[in-house]
C-alpha cells in the first residue's frame, strides 16, 4: 500500500504497543497533539495515558525517566522534537544509556529507543534544523539508525525496539510527508546493513536519511549524461556497514559521500577515511564530500537552500570525481 513516512512510523509505534505491553511512548506533545510531526496521532485514544505520556519541556528529565524505566524492564520509546533539543539530554544519553552495560559488567541493559527529527529544509531556523546524528554515531554503546525510505521508517523502528541496548533513530524532518510503498507483512531487511538502492559501475554515491532522495535524483541526472552511478543507502550510522561501501568502491573506483552535517568533523569524513585506509588503491580519483555550509542553518528559504546539500552539488562533485587523478 501507499503511505507517508510519518504513517510508517505510526504503524511501527502502534504495532509495537500491540505486541508488547512493556512498550510505552513519552515525549513533548506525543499524546493529545499526536506528536510534533503527527507520528503518534491517535495512539493516545487507543492505548491510554499510561502508555502514551505527554511530558514537560524538559528533555533531560523525560529521557532520564525513560532510561530508568528501561533498566526496570520496560521498553520506552522517547520522542525528542529535534536533534538540537536532544543536546539537553546529552548527559543522560551519552553518560548513562550508552555506558551502563559496560560499567556494570553486562549486568544492566538499557533497551530504550530515542527518536528525534533531524535536518533542515523546512525553514525552522538554526535551533531546529541541524544534522547532529554524527555526534551520536561517535559514541560506543549506542546504535544509530537513519531510515531514508517509507518501508525503513517502519521496519527499522520495530527492529530498534527489539534491541537490548539503546538505539537512537534519526528521522529527517523533510521525509515525514514523503509517500512510498509500505508492506506491513514483508520480512524486514536487517537494519544494520547498508543497501544498494541503485546499482551502477562508474561511481559510488553514499548517502543516508534525508540525503538519500537527493542522491537518487543526482544519479538520474548523471544517467542522462552517460554516467552510471551506484547509490548506497548507509541506513545504520553506528555500526557502519563498511564492507558494502568498500565492495561498491572496488567496482566503481570513485566515491562521493553526501552528508547534511557540516564538513568539519563530519560522518562523511569518517566514511572517506575508512575507504582511504582500506581501499586506497581501488580509487581512481580523490573521494568527494558534499556537506552543509559551515554556518548555522539560516531561516530564509534561499539562504537555507544555499547552505544545504542539493542535487546540483552532488552532480558537480560526481563530475569532479570522474576526472583523472591529478
Amino acid at each position: 500500500m501507499r503511505a507517508t513516512y510519518r504513517e510508517a512510523v505510526r504503524s511501527a509505534l502502534r504495532t509495537a504497543c500491540r505486541r508488547d505491553e512493556r512498550v510505552f511512548l513519552l515525549g513533548e506533545d506525543v499524546g493529545r497533539y499526536g506528536g510534533a510531526y503527527a507520528c503518534s496521532l491517535g495512539l493516545l485514544e487507543e492505548f491510554g495515558e499510561a502508555r502514551v505520556r505527554d511530558t514537560p519541556l524538559a528533555e533531560s528529565t523525560f529521557v532520564g525517566a525513560a532510561i530508568g524505566a528501561a533498566i526496570g524492564g520496560m521498553r520506552p520509546i522517547v520522542e525528542i522534537m529535534t536533534v538540537n533539543f536532544s543536546l539537553l539530554a546529552l548527559d543522560q544519553i551519552v553518560n548513562n544509556a550508552a555506558t551502563l552495560r559496560h560499567m556494570s559488567g553486562g549486568q544492566i541493559s538499557v533497551p530504550v529507543v530515542i527518536r528525534m527529527a533531524t535536518g533542515g529544509g523546512r525553514q525552522l531556523a538554526a535551533q531546529h534544523s541541524h544534522s547532529l546524528e554524527g555526534w551520536y554515531a561517535h559514541v560506543p554503546g549506542l546504535r544509530v539508525l537513519a531510515p531514508g525510505t517509507v518501508q525503513d521508517a517502519r521496519d527499522m523502528l520495530l527492529a530498534a525496539i527489539e534491541e537490548p541496548d539503546p538505539v537512537v533513530v534519526v528521522e529527517h524532518q523533510f521525509l515525514y510527508p514523503m509517500e512510498g510503498d509500505l508492506d506491513e507483512t514483508a520480512p524486514p531487511v536487517s537494519p544494520w546493513r547498508a543497501l544498494v538502492r541503485r546499482a551502477g559501475k562508474d561511481l559510488t554515491i553514499v548517502a543516508w536519511g534525508g540525503s538519500l532522495p537527493k542522491a537518487l535524483a543526482a544519479a538520474d541526472v548523471l544517467a542522462r549524461e552517460g554516467v552510471d552511478a551506484e547509490v548506497i543507502d548507509l541506513r545504520c550510522l553506528r555500526p557502519i556497514d563498511f564492507p558494502t561501501v568498500l565492495a561498491s568502491v572496488a567496482r566503481t573506483h570513485r566515491l562521493v559521500v553526501v552528508d547534511e552535517a557540516w564538513r568539519t568533523g563530519s560522518l562523511a569524513g569518517e566514511v572517506v577515511a575508512r575507504v582511504a585506509e582500506d581501499a586506497l588503491y581501488d580509487l581512481d580519483a580523490p573521494p568527494m564530500r558534499v556537506c552543509s555550509a559551515e554556518v548555522p542553518i539560516p531561516y530564509a528559504k534561499h539562504l537555507e537552500d544555499a547552505a544545504l546539500p542539493q542535487v546540483r552539488q552532488i552532480v558537480e562533485a560526481a563530475r569532479r570525481a570522474r576526472g583523472p587523478r591529478a
